[in-house]
């Protein structure tokens, strides 16, 4: 399934349709492989388009800016899907940089993207996202991804590096530390 294709799933899972029409995948031999995708005969116009199947997940962790205890989470930048996903998902866990009042949450109700009675559950993790970035938290960490596509050519490399920065730390802050603060404090937003 393209990309596209997996954001109209989710599109229809969070409108509680079956499907949606597509164009996508016209052409290709997905259909052989994925029975979440099938051709049909569109209603109206006979014309040949393809059907996506909706995906209700089970849960979706969303990343978000800021968020109240209640869950109301502001979010700003780039959503991809991760609002459909929110809405499909029968539960929610909103993964936040901090915790606020709820009163900072309702001064500004437009960056609310993913309302609390959504979310089953919120943790506040700062740095939660790396080593993608957050925006107005901090900068992707390129260094990081560049260490890891070097550091992990082949299994056995994967595996040591899943062991150091994984399976041997204790906790997240265990992982902040071996990154050290130097290091975190560069990719603060100034």
């Amino acid at each position: 399934m393209c990309s596209s294709d997996l954001a109209l799933a989710l599109h229809a899972g969070a409108l509680g349709v079956p499907f949606l029409p597509t164009y996508t995948s016209m052409g290709s031999d997905i259909f052989t492989r994925n029975p979440d995708l099938v051709e049909f005969s569109a209603p109206f116009t006979d014309e040949k388009m393809v059907a996506v199947r909706a995906i209700t997940p089970d849960v979706c962790i969303v990343q978000a800016q800021r968020s109240d205890v209640y869950g109301n989470a502001h979010v700003w930048g780039n959503f991809g899907s991760a609002t459909d996903a929110a809405r499909a998902a029968k539960h929610v866990i909103v993964v936040t940089e901090e915790i606020v009042a709820p009163k900072v949450i309702s001064s500004d109700p437009n960056r609310t993207v993913i309302p609390g009675f959504l979310v089953s559950a919120v943790c506040e993790v700062p740095f939660g996202a790396h080593p993608s970035p957050i925006q107005g938290y901090y900068n992707r960490d390129d260094n990081y991804y560049a260490e890891y596509h070097k550091g992990t050519k082949t299994r056995a490399d994967f595996e040591a590096w899943l062991q150091r920065s994984v399976l041997g730390v204790k906790d997240r802050a265990g992982f902040m530390e071996t990154l050290g603060a130097d290091r975190v404090a560069g990719l603060a937003v100034r």
